[in-house]
């Protein structure tokens, strides 16, 4: 087969005549409408009516998440209202610890609470702008080289994406990570078009990856070497000239990512908070532990189910070249998967004869390259996986489909290109059948129409270069429409349910779980003896809710209460969505915080930063997260707290129970159990009092930290709950020397009452 390089850009488009010289300039409305000269005219209008509609689409229902997930809420809650906690991305006004991650992310948000008030849409509409951009500079970048169409095609597989319309619409660092790898790689675009410019668009790159590290950490840099690779093989001018160009870039994301790291690592422990997520106090020892060789190796020393030698690929699902498609993830990220793999393959067999530095192979090379490179690590990484973190995947794979599909619509007179596009049209309508068929009960129709529809669409695609030209549009036509229905229908469900918690997944109910599942499981199950959940206790069981396969697995001391959609419950629909979210504050304890609020540093004190998150929202003064996230983080020591509360700088210490209506489980009753609805076996005061001797006896907390446990209980090391001279010293403490007193269902420890 004899294929031709494709045109440069804007080849074939008659030259631009000049206005005469009497007639007006167009204004810079019709500018804007009109767009660049070489391009159709409809072009921009469909540019500008495509980023009308994903921002609508994305802000639709936007306020039904609430705070999203509270742990991030409180720390732009707490950088809305101090410049250091925002400088550092603290958990709390005070500073007591940061977040696990690096703070730039949390920027955006913290700005807009500062200048419109604390509340949802503050909070989550930056995330839904930088959702819009990514559309945007996605179909700017695929544009340049393939045409409008491809732009377009692209951008609306992004925006459908359903992980996609999850994540620009909630608060985790992964929002702006997307925009920013996506920024990086239209940047190094730009720097394989031209050799007198390439050096400032490769700068450019490398701030932009700067900052993705300062939004995720080493995430960000796993499309380095594809880009870096592309670049050195592929650009203009001498190989010398590319390393050295290559080198500036480096240089420059080495400067935009490491003045915070510098400036972090530099300043006094002693006067700034703690680094959460690290057992050290050291952000580097977070970003190569936790946060990076442990998400690989699963040796996570501090996560929910991590620890030296611990967690493996069981605990987050079965590892491997078929994650993106089981049962928990496929239907987030991989209704395109298969044809974008097919199309990367087409696009490079196309342009196979072309010239070193062809820059529609170069694209291909690019974002097939990060999408590879990302695609593996996502499947085979043994620590800490959640469903959502695909949402990195969606830019790569959306500019494939884009430049792939018309890519081989140029070329389908030929033979090769007519059968790869019936192909690639049957192999996406029958996975999209798939993936429907995973919940059965939701639009049972769609995937019998998704699966006719594509057939027919790849019928009509074989013969598209032998028949007349709209005859093949419409079998296009058809097989778009059954290739983005699934995923747009996924999406409409997504946007139209609020999402809350630490872990969320996209779709109708069923769809997914949220990241922890047992070996072997359907991925929606959860694994019995799972270290580090909170409230865990010997014996207690109980069933999630909105499963896809009937009855599922529950954690000892995991009570229906704590999950979405339980009775008393706040979460989302659209599998287990809320799992690990803040508490509910009621009225009552609100109100007992808020007393003489200012004479304290900290309002309060408790165990893990959900439980934290939720008070701090409710008062929006400080709270004190002990443990960090999970309550494995060494901060504070038991004498560090000693002194704070000598200090009269905390009010109350936080202990179990309910904190108003709809609230999480968190007192458990005699014999470690819990009761449904997150509700105590033994919640009336009498039953408070009569255990109070056991407390008097120092009484162990529970893998929450928290107090007023059976006897045996005890945390487990690396666990929630963390290991000796942890939080588990500072809740046995607290209930040896101060007054309990309930209040709107929850333990509170009067720190001003000792007994």
């Amino acid at each position: 087969m004899t294929t031709t390089p494709l045109p440069a850009p804007g080849a074939g488009i008659p030259p631009v005549i000049p206005p005469s010289a009497g007639a007006p300039a167009p204004g810079r409305a019709a500018r804007l409408w009109r767009g660049r000269a070489e391009d159709a005219p409809w072009a921009r209008p469909a540019l500008l009516g495509l980023l009308a509609v994903t921002t609508v689409l994305y802000l639709w229902n936007l306020s039904a998440s609430g705070y999203a997930n509270s742990f991030y809420s409180a720390a732009v809650q707490a950088g809305g209202a101090s410049w250091k906690a925002f400088f550092f991305g603290s958990l709390d006004a005070a500073n007591a610890i940061t977040v696990d991650k690096p703070p730039a992310a949390l920027w955006p948000m913290a700005l807009s609470v500062r200048l419109f008030g604390l509340g949802s849409w503050q909070i989550l509409v930056p995330e839904v702008l930088m959702g819009v951009a990514t559309v945007g500079v996605l179909h700017a970048a695929v544009r340049r080289r393939f045409g409008a169409a491809a732009g377009l095609l692209a951008g609306t597989v992004l925006a459908l994406t359903p992980v996609a319309a999850l994540m620009f619409r909630f608060n985790n660092p992964d929002a702006l990570l997307a925009l920013l790898t996506t920024v990086a790689v239209y940047a190094v675009l730009r720097a394989l078009e031209e050799d007198r410019g390439a050096t400032k668009w490769l700068v450019a790159a490398g701030v932009a990856l700067g900052f993705a590290f300062l939004a995720k950490t080493l995430q960000a840099f796993l499309v380095l070497p594809p880009l870096a690779l592309v670049y050195l093989v592929c650009a203009p001018g001498g190989f010398g000239r590319r390393l050295g160009r290559l080198a500036l870039g480096g240089l420059a994301l080495l400067v935009s990512a490491g003045w915070w790291v510098a400036l972090v690592e530099r300043w006094p422990a002693s006067s700034r908070p703690y680094v959460g997520g690290s057992q050290n106090n050291s952000f580097l020892e977070l970003t190569f532990g936790y946060n990076g060789l442990g998400r690989i190796n699963g040796e996570e020393t501090g996560s929910v189910g991590g620890g030296p030698g611990g967690a493996g690929g069981g605990r987050w699902g079965e590892t491997g070249i078929g994650r993106m498609f089981n049962d928990s993830v496929g239907g987030q990220i991989s209704w395109l998967l298969p044809a974008a793999l097919i199309l990367l393959v087409a696009g490079l067999v196309v342009t196979r004869r072309a010239s070193r530095t062809d820059t529609a192979r170069s694209a291909f090379l690019v974002w097939g390259g990060c999408l590879l490179v990302t695609l593996a690590v996502f499947s085979f990484m043994a620590g800490i996986f959640h469903e959502y973190y695909t949402v990195a995947l969606a830019p790569y794979l959306a500019a494939l489909v884009g430049m792939g599909a018309v890519v081989l619509w140029e070329e389908r007179t030929g033979l090769f290109a007519p059968v790869t596009l019936a192909v690639t049209a049957g192999a996406t309508a029958y996975w999209g059948w798939v993936l429907l068929g995973r919940t059965p009960e939701w639009l049972p129709w769609l995937r019998w129409a998704v699966l006719t529809v594509g057939l027919v669409a790849a019928l009509g695609l074989l013969l598209a270069g032998r028949v007349d030209r709209r005859i093949g549009l419409g079998a296009a036509g058809l097989g778009l429409a059954a290739g983005l229905a699934g995923p747009f229908a996924y999406t409409l469900a997504t946007v139209d349910t609020g999402h809350r918690g630490s872990i969320v997944t996209a779709g109708p109910a069923g769809a997914g779980f949220g990241g922890m599942r047992g070996p072997g499981g359907r991925g929606t199950a959860m694994p019995y003896g799972f270290p580090g959940l909170p409230g865990q206790s010997q014996g207690a069981q109980g069933q999630a809710p909105g499963g896809g396969g009937g009855p599922q697995g529950m954690p000892p001391g995991m009570s229906p209460g704590m999950l979405p959609g339980a009775p008393g419950g706040e979460g989302p629909g659209g599998g287990m969505g809320g799992l690990l979210d803040g508490v509910s504050v009621g009225a009552e304890a609100k109100s007992a915080l808020l007393v003489d609020a200012d004479s304290y540093t900290w309002v309060a004190a408790t165990v893990g930063a959900q439980n934290a998150a939720g008070y701090q929202l409710a008062t929006e003064k400080p709270v004190m997260a002990i443990g960090g996230f999970n309550g494995s983080d060494p901060s504070p020591t038991l004498a560090r707290f000693k002194e704070y509360v000598a200090q009269g700088e905390i009010h109350y210490f936080i202990g179990g129970g309910e904190s108003g209506p709809g609230g999480r489980s968190g007192e458990t009753g005699q014999g470690g159990q819990t009761g449904q609805g997150g509700q105590s076996r033994q919640s009336s005061q009498s039953s408070q009092s009569s255990r109070g001797s056991q407390a008097d006896q120092g009484d162990q907390t529970d893998q929450g930290g928290q107090v007023g446990q059976s006897d045996g209980a005890r945390t487990r090391a690396g666990g929630f709950g963390g290991g000796p001279g942890g939080n588990a010293e500072i809740s046995s403490w607290v209930a040896e020397n101060f007054e309990k007193v309930t209040v709107g269902g929850a333990t509170f420890y009067d720190l001003t009452r000792p007994k």
